[in-house]
């Protein structure tokens, strides 16, 4: 059974935005995002050598459906340089050039694309190694399901998820609708922290186990257990509403076969073309195969 990778390009491109000095192509645009992220994927292929790859994007970098259910959602964040969102297309370009399947919609982010595909390959029984610093996804992670943060070279099984957060992967979305999350604006329960959200679900088996028995949560040994339970009696809605928002959608639009996701080497006559353009000389060497 093969190992899938799934990639979530978002947070590489950011990453190469704000990391790379400017850069411009030969006919002046800019193009240190692309070339971060097309260094990034050619380091992925040499360091991992994938066999099957998907790669997702966020179209839209701070507005989902989820702004529909709750319009704040990512609302704090100031919009997405220009420049940055002027090399989206060529960074998908660059990764259909690499060989790669790609993902995109304009309701669904990236997390939700990964998560989608992500399901019915776990239960075809392969591996499935997700590819992102982004948090969100360690929601994913089983037996079967690697969150792999390829910048800083560490993995997460179950039990690191659990030593990290505090919490099992599976109950990361009730530990982000007490706690929240402020850099997407998800409100969670106001005077809940992540300790204590973590404590929570350490005593209760989820986020309706909590709220089914609030007198309980009065007697646990926790700092201020009684105003715990008041502010959760206060913020009941918003918990609910934050776990929503935290939760990846496993039924965006994202389809692929396993032939589909088969990475067979890069399109040497997209890549000459491509590369070319962005005035990438010499980074076509680094191509560790090509497709036959």
């Amino acid at each position: 059974m093969p190992t899938i990778h799934l990639v979530d390009a978002s947070p590489y491109l950011f990453r190469a935005y704000f990391s790379l000095p400017d850069l411009t192509g030969p006919d002046g645009s800019p193009v240190q995002v692309v070339r971060g992220f097309a260094s990034m994927l050619l380091r992925f292929f040499a360091e991992e050598s994938p066999t099957h790859v998907g790669v997702a994007f966020d179209e839209s970098l701070n507005t989902s459906f989820r702004n529909e259910i709750y319009p704040p959602y990512k609302s704090s964040r100031e919009e997405p340089p220009a420049e940055l969102v002027g090399q989206l297309a060529r960074c998908q370009e660059v990764a259909r050039a690499l060989g790669t399947a790609t993902f995109v919609d304009s309701r669904y982010e990236a997390d939700d694309l990964i998560a989608t595909l992500c399901a019915p390959l776990v239960d075809a029984g392969h591996s499935v190694v997700v590819v992102t610093a982004d948090k969100d996804l360690a929601q994913l992670v089983t037996d079967r399901v690697t969150w792999y943060d390829f910048g800083k070279g560490v993995r997460y099984g179950p039990n690191d998820v659990v030593t990290k957060y505090g919490v099992r992967p599976e109950r990361i979305p009730d530990f982000l609708g007490l706690a929240g999350d402020s850099v997407d604006d998800i409100p969670g329960v106001k005077g809940i922290g992540k300790k204590t959200a973590a404590l929570l679900l350490g005593e209760f088996d989820a986020l309706e186990d909590v709220y089914a028995d609030l007198e309980r949560v009065e007697s646990l040994a926790i700092r201020g257990a009684k105003s715990v339970a008041r502010k959760l009696a206060d913020g009941r809605d918003l918990a609910f509403l934050s776990r929503e928002l935290a939760t990846v959608a496993r039924d965006a639009p994202a389809t692929a076969t396993l032939d589909e996701l088969a990475w067979r080497g890069a399109d040497r006559d997209e890549v000459e073309r491509l590369f070319a353009a962005l005035g990438f000389v010499s980074m076509k060497e680094r191509v560790p195969r090509w497709r036959g």
